[in-house]
């Protein structure tokens, strides 16, 4: 056996649960349940760009899916499967013990199945297809918001983005604040179980993954309506409480990586979402409301003023600040 297959073997291959045809052959073969379709989406993690070279392997594992599971808990979907395809510079035992350690927890929580992939030599970088499903008709997308809306957030923002800061020596933080955000940063929990509560709830919804101001704006754009969002309602992730407000707004507003959910839903709908936050013992904020307006997405400050940004979040190809 090559070491390539050797590699997919030792690591990655798994009997098939509830695939027909899993990793081994040219493609894998899937059903969908009936009355559902599927939730299809792709992510890439780049070495240098989304992780530090040195980033733990195993957190790396775990958030590799996470982040594409979050955008399956975004529309609703329940995750069944994933692909990965998997490019390294060489085969590392300990590093793709850890890797896979890592992956296959979240993958067991979920009941997720890697049915297939690829392995490449060249430099780190990690590239993950989920498919997930969700009723016919059902998928809560970003175009469905409606003036007049409210527009919550689940758990609190802007933790993640802080550790990354202090890695970056951008701040520096006390050892046990960087604890907190660096365990956000590295190991996002995916709020699938609240997309799926949101269902027929929500009116549109998007995970928060370059930063509120900026995912909120793809809500804006399909939606054709305006955001207003007071600052003061906006959930703090815990580690921001110490630190200063303009560090607490470029973290919270334009920081990225939360993988929170932020989602529109009638008023008359507050209870039941008090309701679900109770179940899943889970904080959902409302933070503002969509109204008839040029797309964009206005924050206010307590006086009524408006907060103006330097950056709205991530940006592959812009000079992100």
């Amino acid at each position: 056996m090559s070491p390539e297959f050797a590699l997919i073997a030792k690591y990655f291959t798994r009997p098939v649960k509830n695939a027909t045809l899993g990793i081994g052959d040219d493609c894998a073969l899937i059903g969908v349940s009936s009355g559902c379709e599927l939730a299809i989406s792709t992510d890439t993690l780049v070495s240098g760009v989304h992780f530090f070279s040195d980033a733990d392997p195993e957190k790396l594992g775990h958030k590799a899916l996470a982040v594409n599971l979050s955008d399956l808990a975004a529309v609703g979907a329940q995750p069944r499967y994933v692909t990965l395809a998997l490019t390294l510079p060489a085969i590392d035992e300990s590093w793709l013990t850890a890797f896979s350690r890592g992956f296959f927890s979240l993958a067991d929580a979920y009941q997720v199945e890697l049915i297939g992939g690829d392995t490449t030599r060249g430099p780190l970088s990690i590239t993950i297809t989920a498919l997930g499903e969700i009723a016919v008709g059902k998928a809560m997308r970003r175009d469905g918001a409606r003036d007049g809306d409210d527009i919550w957030v689940s758990g609190g923002l802007g933790g993640a983005a802080l550790a990354l800061k202090h890695l970056q020596g951008r701040v520096s933080l006390p050892s046990q604040i960087v604890e907190i955000a660096a365990e956000q940063l590295h190991r996002p929990n995916p709020r699938v179980a609240l997309g799926r509560a949101l269902v027929s709830i929500a009116t549109s919804a998007i995970d928060i993954s370059d930063g509120l101001v900026a995912d909120l704006t793809h809500i804006c754009e399909c939606s054709g309506l305006t955001a207003d969002v007071v600052w003061a309602e906006v959930p703090l992730s815990a580690p921001l409480s110490s630190v200063e407000r303009a560090l607490q707004l470029s973290c919270a507003l334009a920081g990225g990586d939360d993988y929170e959910l932020c989602f529109t839903a009638p008023e008359i709908m507050k209870p039941k979402l008090l309701s679900i936050s109770a179940e899943l013992g889970l904080a959902l904020t409302r933070i503002g409301c969509m109204r008839n307006g040029v797309p964009r997405v206005h924050v206010y400050d307590e006086r009524g003023n408006e907060i103006n940004m330097l950056s709205a979040g991530f940006d592959h190809f812009a000079k992100n600040v």
